[in-house]
């Protein structure tokens, strides 16, 4: 092991890493910016609580230190086993994104190095082994995607309900008028120091407090012993290595704040007791928040197609934010709390206007996706999805182009056949050997109804054929049975 881990892995007193607040008298500020200090010292974790975002915290006194700007440091975990996160990991890129907006540093940490071992965590089976190439091409992808996402983390002025009750943000509008900047944040490979660790200095210094029936009477490690395949050393190891993480940035960095998904306590608790007793201090804090689950308990994020992406390159805007746009009634108030930055101010009104009469259905939900589009994808990626939502809205006015169209290629259903075979052939027989719809009778029935439209524009007769001017740009055809069943047919 590297000297300044073994240097930084015997135990010793060091300092608290929280600092001692600053007291401002009334005497010495005007009545107004004492009431925003005091508005300041509103804790991160309260703002979390009440939007849904806590589910549990290793010690209450973690409210009061992140009370005032700068006090934390938090830093949230994403292993490299895809080159992109999914919707499950957006909710830590929120949170990290909430302590930043109340003042405080985010971490973001890459498992460059615990990424080739896997975490048990909520996993029934061993995850399949990845090998160095995938695992450095996932982790540099994830490092690009996660420093975007978080510079787009709003201010805290945005959003804010001005002459309103400000509840919730009013430490937020507080911090943003009293000259106190932005959190700040930083993206971190563990790599970067396992690469140094040898095993048997691990275990001489980190194994030795680590005690084997805790370690087993970890809910992850429970289930797993318990199943037909059990768990490797290797997965029951995941634990300490993740501990060792937070031992490692909290001396070296700073780091006093681990936060992550219900399913991380157990690991995230090991982390707090390490430091504990190797560096015989306090002042380590754990936060988890909820699962990302809808009304029914089942996990939001997943579809028949396989995991919600928040990389542009797996998954396009538009499908990101059609899958939003698809929110349950019932789950949509919940959603726009956890996953967005408005205010629950405006949250409320919004909940409160789906009881009028009067309500445009889906309302809410597509000011969800807007929001959390925005967030993922930024303003380009957002314009992209309303372009092709409206483009490709059956009805829509809205001028097609085959850039639009190839833009959604990869998101429905798409076939090549030659020019010859289109053009001039009946739209009933395209409709069935494209695999839009099964039957020519299907076919027709759905033309009486009203619901077949080639390009937009709804057909009306059974007769009709294609013609030159239909094949958009000379590329492609957009055949659509009602609003949602597509098929894109590229003309080669």
């Amino acid at each position: 092991m590297a000297s300044s881990s073994r240097a930084f892995l015997r135990p010793h007193h060091c300092r608290l890493l929280l600092r001692q607040r600053r007291s401002l008298s009334a005497s010495a500020v005007p009545a107004g910016a004492a009431a925003a200090s005091t508005v300041i010292r509103r804790s991160v974790v309260d703002v979390l609580r009440e939007r849904g975002l806590v589910d549990a915290t290793t010690s209450e006194t973690l409210g009061s230190a992140s009370a005032s700007p700068r006090e934390l440091k938090a830093y949230c975990g994403f292993d490299p086993t895809a080159e992109s996160l999914h919707l499950g990991n957006l909710l830590g890129l929120v949170a990290l994104s909430w302590f930043r907006r109340c003042g405080h540093t985010a971490v973001a940490l890459i498992g460059g190095a615990t990424g080739r071992v896997g975490d048990p965590s909520g996993k029934t089976v061993e995850r399949p082994e990845l090998d160095l190439a995938a695992v450095e091409t996932n982790s540099n992808a994830i490092k690009s995607l996660i420093g975007q996402i978080l510079d787009r983390a709003p201010e805290p002025s945005q959003h804010s309900q001005s002459g309103k009750n400000l509840g919730l943000e009013q430490n937020e509008q507080a911090l943003a008028n009293s000259g106190e900047k932005m959190g700040s944040f930083q993206i971190l490979d563990n790599y970067d120091w396992w690469k140094d660790i040898t095993l048997l200095n691990f275990l001489k210094e980190v194994g030795r407090f680590a005690r084997v029936g805790t370690m087993i009477a970890k809910e992850s490690v429970k289930k797993r012993l318990m199943s037909e395949d059990g768990m490797s050393y290797t997965e029951f190891t995941y634990q300490l290595l993740q501990g060792y993480d937070f031992l490692y940035m909290f001396r070296n960095m700073g780091v006093n704040v681990q936060i992550g998904g219900s399913d991380q306590w157990g690991n995230i608790t090991v982390g707090t007791e390490l430091i504990r007793k190797i560096l015989q201090v306090e002042g380590a804090h754990g936060l988890t928040f909820p699962l990302l689950l809808k009304s029914d308990g089942t996990k939001f994020g997943k579809t028949e197609d396989g995991a919600i992406w928040l990389s542009a390159k797996m998954l396009s805007p538009y499908k990101f934010y059609q899958y939003f746009f698809s929110v349950p009634d019932v789950d949509v108030i919940r959603f726009m709390k956890i996953l967005t930055f408005v205010s629950l101010d405006e949250i409320q009104e919004l909940e409160e206007s789906m009881k009028k009469p009067g309500y445009v259905p889906n309302t809410i939900q597509r000011r969800l996706a807007e929001e959390v589009t925005r967030f993922v994808h930024g303003e380009e990626g957002l314009e992209e999805a309303l372009k092709a939502t409206e483009a490709l809205r059956p009805g829509a006015q809205t001028q097609l182009d085959s850039q639009t169209i190839e833009g959604i290629a990869d998101d429905v259903p798409s076939c090549s056949l030659p020019y010859g075979q289109v053009l001039k052939s009946p739209l009933v027989d395209l409709a069935v050997s494209t695999g839009l719809l099964a039957s020519k009778s299907a076919v027709r029935r759905l033309i009486k109804q009203g619901g077949l439209y080639l390009n937009n524009i709804r057909i009306d007769s059974e007769d009709k054929l294609v013609e030159e001017g239909d094949v958009v740009d000379g590329k492609v055809l957009l055949l659509s049975a009602g609003k949602k069943n597509k098929m894109v047919v590229r003309i080669s």
